[in-house]
């Protein structure tokens, strides 16, 4: 493989892609609070865009290593969402009245974003060296780069599979919701409706989000994160949606939905389901961390994992601190947020980017809006009332778990192939700065009256009303939680804390992982099936013909993961441009 990395070619074609698919998740962020990550689509045009050059003998074919710096400065770009642009800053939009100024909305966001990229590159020596976290994405990217770049007939057939199920998945997401849909059949049962419901006629399994979800993507993810993250899924949805759901609904402590058996009572439902699922993720992802370093200290690795890594540790804290202090800076400059509430949102930001970063290692899903409303918890024990603080404090914690989150696959693929982290930080810098001029500037163009335009028809903006909701809700003071959820954190946060340390002490094979059981808890149960029967066929075709799966599981996998996203993309760009 070249040992080329970061040339001008690769990062201007990382920053010339991040300029034509960032506005892309800012589209589809504001009308269906979804967005894709782009890393093995820029991977594929990138590569393809220089092979096609080369034929003509016009310039070099990309380098392997150079293919990694391109998608790294994609995905860094398309990314910046996590910086606030389709949650946190419209929601704080809608109750001021208007939009921050243009260069005050880009040095926010670009502000963000960096303290992410240095949260990401401190993280990786636990989170990819020392405890070789799956990271879907990244390693469905790093398939991708290998059998892009590889010689040989091996290679040449993990590439036509991948480019196969990548023409397969794609096909059938521009399909659905364009010229037909597929069926998302229910698995038909009904509950009776008793207790706070006794006026529905029952509840459905659609209501409790318990229908089938054709998405290939999801397939692919279930794959890659293997049966013990699958089934763990599973019995997350089963618990939370199957049992403590209906039983929250049936006591009055859960709210339904519409009164309609074929309408999915999720967005009220998981108002309350988010606290014993976020408790369990983050009781169990800091947990599992704080265990693993001190074994690491004993075993007098640390500093040897480090090492192996980069041998940049002074290089990260110093970045680190000057990320930290250019956040708290823009708070008070920016929004006028006292000094202490700005400080210390930036070690909730380091803490929260800890669990999200372990839970998308292990489930390739970042549960940031569950993230964001812990941290608004948080700042609204610290600062009841104070709604900009409450918006802004979750938007530094969400915005650097997100792109922390994110990064983290990107140093997955570099560390299979071997590329210097420093190089990709490099890479995520001029990545973080194009998607926070362009992301800036379309969310500007496309939503210039926040309060009149957002949650409506055209632009439903769901994260967008989530966020402004729980803080107009904090802004009555922390009296307005329930006391069931309170019950409901204390409880899950301890069954977290108690098997991560029977995890770290017997090993994982016998226990579910917590981080997917507590995500389980925030995403429909539509999602989580999916995930499994996933990791089940995975699972299925392993034991049949371990030499097979092998060889083609991931590549097939990654391709299911890159054609849905590209056809996604392709759909957000074209809303864009009409």
């Amino acid at each position: 493989m070249s040992s080329r990395h970061l040339t001008v070619r690769a990062l201007v074609t990382g920053v010339l892609l991040g300029i034509l698919l960032t506005p892309c998740n800012i589209y589809s962020g504001l009308k269906i609070g979804w967005s894709f990550n782009v890393s093995i689509i820029a991977l594929l045009i990138a590569s393809g865009f220089w092979a096609l050059l080369a034929r003509f003998g016009l310039a070099r074919t990309l380098g392997v290593g150079e293919g990694n710096i391109a998608q790294t400065t994609t995905s860094s770009s398309a990314n910046i969402i996590s910086g606030g642009l389709v949650a946190p800053i419209p929601a704080l939009a809608m109750l001021s009245g208007s939009n921050l100024p243009p260069v005050q909305l880009v040095a926010w966001v670009f502000a963000v974003s960096f303290l992410g990229i240095w949260v990401a590159w401190y993280l990786r020596a636990s989170l990819i060296l020392r405890s070789g976290l799956a990271f879907p994405t990244g390693r469905a990217t790093a398939e991708t780069l290998m059998e892009i770049f590889n010689q040989g007939r091996e290679a040449a057939l993990k590439l036509r599979l991948l480019l196969a199920t990548t023409f397969v998945a794609g096909t059938v997401k521009w399909l659905d919701g364009g010229w037909f849909s597929l069926p998302r059949p229910s698995l038909g049962f009904t509950l009776p409706a008793g207790g706070a419901l006794s006026g529905y006629a029952g509840i459905s399994a659609k209501n409790l989000t318990f229908t089938l979800d054709p998405s290939l993507m999801l397939a692919g993810f279930g794959a890659i994160i293997g049966f013990r993250a699958g089934v763990s899924l599973l019995i997350g949805a089963l618990i939370s949606w199957g049992v403590l759901g209906p039983l929250g609904l049936h006591m009055g402590f859960v709210t339904p939905g519409e009164f309609d058996p074929d309408a999915s009572w999720f967005p009220t439902m998981v108002e309350w389901l988010l606290w014993p699922g976020v408790a369990l993720m983050v009781a169990s992802a800091l947990t599992r961390f704080l265990l693993d370093g001190i074994a690491s200290r004993r075993r007098g690795a640390g500093a040897d994992a480090t090492r192996e890594g980069d041998g940049c540790r002074a290089a990260r804290l110093i970045g680190l601190a000057v990320a930290s202090a250019l956040v708290v800076i823009a708070q008070t400059a920016i929004f006028d947020i006292g000094l202490g509430i700005a400080v210390l949102a930036v070690p909730i930001a380091f803490l929260l980017a800890m669990v999200a970063s372990r839970v998308v290692g292990e489930t390739g899903i970042p549960p940031i809006g569950a993230i964001g409303k812990v941290s608004q918890l948080g700042t609204g024990m610290i600062a009841p009332g104070e709604m900009t603080a409450n918006l802004i404090g979750a938007n530094v914690a969400g915005g650097a778990a997100g792109q922390s989150a994110d990064l983290l696959n990107d140093f997955k693929a570099g560390h299979a192939i071997g590329a210097p982290p420093q190089l990709q930080v490099v890479a995520q810098f001029f990545g973080i700065l194009t998607g926070s001029l362009v992301g800036s500037l379309v969310y500007l163009r496309l939503v210039p009256d926040p309060a009149g335009m957002l949650i409506t028809e055209e632009w439903p903006a769901p994260a967008v009303a989530t966020w402004k909701v729980v803080a107009e809700t904090l802004s009555h003071g922390l009296g307005s939680i329930p006391s069931s959820a309170l019950w409901a954190v204390a409880i899950a946060g301890a069954v977290g804390v108690a098997a991560s340390v029977l995890e770290h002490r017997r090993g994982a094979a016998w226990l579910p992982s917590m981080p997917a059981l507590g995500l389980a808890m925030v995403i429909p149960a539509s999602l989580s099936i999916t995930m499994f029967f996933g990791s089940l066929i995975a699972s299925a075709v392993q034991r049949w013909n371990p030499n097979l799966a092998q060889r083609f599981s991931i590549a097939a996998a990654s391709g299911l993961i890159a054609g849905e996203s590209l056809a996604g993309v392709g759909r957000a760009l074209l809303g864009v441009i009409g």
